[in-house]
């Protein structure tokens, strides 16, 4: 089958990539000629892990091609998917500017029946408005599907490849059976196809987005209650965990979600419902639990230093908003910074993928180390904002050794709160009792 991907974004990307993985012919459309000129030769533009290795593989096989003609991309497509941005606008609603623009300009290119499917996250009603834009110019048959996506940044690629359910929102026969045939190779083990009407799938992806929200915002309100009343987080979230009805997943306090989807998919919903004049106040709740959470530490922070900060240096490990991805989107970690130096304080940071994003943001506002080790040289204190893999058993000794005093304050609760006793660490957590070194 012949594809065409119109945007090379994270999700562009691995949709790109994915689809010509399984044997379709594809071919991805950016407006950035830099970022389609690397992407030919080679260079993939984003951090995901998995991903480089296929990306190379299909691009050596022929199957995923990259060019800045619309028209060109699209011409021999049977279906074309949009995979654009829809940043969210000072009042909290998706912009559709990008996506009603191709839109716009694919109906002035069309010239046979082609499958147009949102791909990326947009409100309830764009299918409809990318209907309208499109028909304006072109007076042809065509269908507008909503395929939303539901990747998690880290295992993106097996979620493409491996998907749970695949949600397909279309009223058009000829497009469910082409919607069929597209994805029948991702779902040989018997996960579903879900069809729907549009409307119904593209509340499905807020939906998801938003409840997986509360999840992790309840959660952290239990933390809090949990050091107010002296409970440990951890043991209520074993507890409540293993009833089948609430499940393991997503029960892990911290200091705040963060990243591309959630915060604006919650913040979308929410505008969506006052379009409608409904209140969703549960939703209102976890945005501003989530805007406290994501400066959870800095009460710890500043009780511990007697509320001085001036002149205080504090290892960062951790950027991203999340290990196994270099997305600092809503990042916590950024959050803490803007606290931190704002108090006089200085930050030495690392993370092994987001650095040079971060570096963007900040510029020269902190210092960057080149291992996580570094990073500690004469530190006041060690922070972690990500939970990455290699943080979880470090070297203590080592830690104790370059920190100048021995105290962690962790938003992650990576580590096990009896080891950092018996390590002689101050030690404080999310949702867990205080581990002094007095």
């Amino acid at each position: 089958m012949k594809i065409a991907v119109v945007g090379t974004g994270y999700v562009g990307l691995v949709t790109g990539t994915c689809f010509a993985e399984t044997g379709n012919q594809v071919t991805c459309v950016d407006i950035d000629k830099t970022k389609v000129d690397k992407l030919s030769n080679g260079q993939i533009t984003i951090y995901e892990p998995g991903l480089e290795k296929i990306f190379l593989r299909n691009l050596k096989e022929g199957r995923l091609h990259f060019t800045t003609n619309l028209a060109e991309g699209v011409k021999d497509a049977t279906i074309i998917f949009l995979a654009l941005p829809t940043p969210p606008g000072e009042d909290g609603s998706a912009d559709l500017k990008y996506i009603l623009g191709v839109a716009d300009d694919l109906g002035k290119i069309l010239t046979d029946y082609k499958v147009i499917v949102d791909k990326s996250t947009v409100p309830v009603g764009t299918a409809d408005k990318v209907q309208a834009a499109i028909a304006k110019n072109f007076k042809g048959a065509f269908a507008v599907v909503s395929n939303p996506e539901f990747l998690r940044e880290g295992v993106a690629v097996d979620d493409f490849m491996k998907p749970d359910r695949v949600v397909v929102g279309t009223s058009d026969e000829r497009a469910k059976k082409i919607m069929t045939e597209l994805y029948a190779p991702f779902v040989r083990s018997g996960n579903p196809v879900i069809f729907m009407d549009e409307k119904s799938a593209e509340l499905t992806k807020y939906a998801a987005n938003s409840f997986l929200a509360v999840k992790i915002s309840f959660m952290n309100e239990i933390a809090r209650l949990c050091e107010l009343l002296g409970a440990d987080v951890d043991m209520v979230r074993k507890g409540i965990g293993s009833d089948e009805r609430i499940g393991k997943r997503f029960l892990f306090p911290g200091i705040g979600y963060g990243g591309s989807c959630f915060p604006k998919d919650v913040q979308a919903l929410v505008k969506s419902s006052s379009e409608v004049n409904y209140d969703f106040e549960i939703l209102n709740a976890v945005m501003k639990v989530n805007e406290e959470q994501k400066l959870f530490l800095m009460p710890k922070i500043n009780a511990y230093f007697n509320n001085n900060l001036k002149g205080k240096r504090f290892a960062m490990w951790g950027l991203a908003f999340k290990p196994n991805t270099d997305d600092i989107r809503e990042a916590p970690a950024l959050y803490m910074i803007d606290a931190l130096t704002e108090a006089g304080a200085t930050v030495h940071a690392y993370d092994p993928e987001a650095m040079p994003n971060v570096k963007q943001v900040v510029g020269d506002k902190i210092d960057f180390a080149e291992g996580q080790y570094d990073a500690l040289v004469n530190a006041d204190a060690l922070i972690i904002a990500t939970e990455w893999s290699e943080f979880r058993t470090p070297e203590f000794e080592k830690i104790i050794s370059l920190l100048k005093n021995k105290v962690i304050f962790d938003g992650r609760n990576v580590y096990d709160a009896e080891q950092m006793k018996q390590f002689g660490f101050h030690y404080e957590s999310v949702g867990r009792s205080t581990v002094t070194n007095n």
